[in-house]
């Protein structure tokens, strides 16, 4: 993996803490940007005026559009094309959105989606701004569905070159359906349209946990990404349950996995991880008979399937 790649926090890991003090921690523990989330803070305010407040703290590397209803931000298609507007005016590279909901009967985005024939130069203006789509989850129990449409990551794949769409690739998402995601990976990555990836784990049906408190082979995983020429970012996007809730310890497990990402990514030798207590995996043999911990562990990353 060359030195291009970039590391983010998705600000949805710490959407507990007020917006800048998230942009403060992902900036104190080392990582070189921030994936925006547009959420309830960018409801009735002027974006571009708090998007350029939140620059001269942190790097923002993406924005991530609305997948809930905000005041003043429309529906899907608007929240798209407004985050594509304020990605624009703000300098921020690359814009993600989720794809429609067949569950949620999205009949209306989904006709919209498929009509867009050029998405980078209908959509991302001309090209300025990247548009990627994200795989999305398997629900449910022993019986899983994926209620969004393009579900076969084939499927996506094929979708994304002929509509000239980059993807970002979720692994949480990805694994929610198969623990042993890395074939999907290389579909993907083959496809040359890999533009960012969202890095957290999955297990015991509950999705965006910290790597090595769920089922996937997460270091397996960084270590194939080092071995292409992947140039976008790997942003950890975890669950903000899955962090402590003082501010120094989150900070303290943040440089941590960053340092960790940077190790097995290539970026760092395997001596940085020294500075970090370490401890030994658990044991688990069978799923059904563990639950995660809720204690925050050192060495969050090490997961026994790696």
């Amino acid at each position: 993996m060359k030195a291009g790649v970039k590391l983010s926090l998705s600000s949805g890991s710490l959407f507990t803490l007020p917006l800048e003090r998230a942009f403060e921690l992902a900036e104190q523990a080392g990582f070189d940007g921030v994936e925006l989330i547009i959420n309830q803070d960018f409801q009735w305010v002027n974006p571009v005026k708090l998007v350029r407040k939140l620059q001269q703290i942190c790097p923002i590397n993406s924005i991530h559009a609305p997948f809930m209803p905000l005041d003043g931000w429309g529906g899907p298609i608007e929240s798209l094309f407004n985050s594509i507007d304020l990605a624009a005016k703000t300098g921020v590279p690359l814009v993600n959105f989720h794809p429609p909901s067949w569950l949620g009967l999205e009949i209306g985005f989904w006709r919209w989606l498929y009509k867009i024939r050029d998405f980078q130069k209908q959509i991302g203006l001309d090209g300025q701004v990247m548009v990627t789509l994200e795989n999305m989850p398997w629900v449910g129990g022993r019986l899983k569905v994926n209620p969004n449409i393009l579900s076969a990551t084939r499927d996506l794949v094929t979708f994304i070159h002929d509509h000239n769409l980059y993807l970002t690739f979720d692994t949480t998402h990805m694994g929610s359906g198969k623990a042993n995601f890395i074939n999907d990976f290389y579909l993907c990555y083959e496809s040359g349209r890999m533009r960012n990836v969202h890095f957290s784990d999955y297990g015991f049906n509950r999705e965006h946990l910290l790597p090595g408190h769920g089922r996937l082979p997460l270091t397996r995983f960084l270590n194939h990404l080092k071995h292409t020429d992947y140039q976008g970012c790997v942003t950890l996007e975890v669950s903000p349950h899955e962090l402590p809730k003082d501010e120094e310890v989150i900070l303290a497990a943040l440089r941590e996995i960053q340092t960790y990402m940077r190790v097995e990514t290539g970026m760092l030798p395997a001596s940085a991880m020294e500075q970090f207590e370490p401890i030994h995996p658990l044991e688990i043999e069978d799923e059904t008979l563990a639950e995660p911990s809720d204690r925050y562990s050192h060495q969050p990353y090490r997961s026994m399937h790696d």
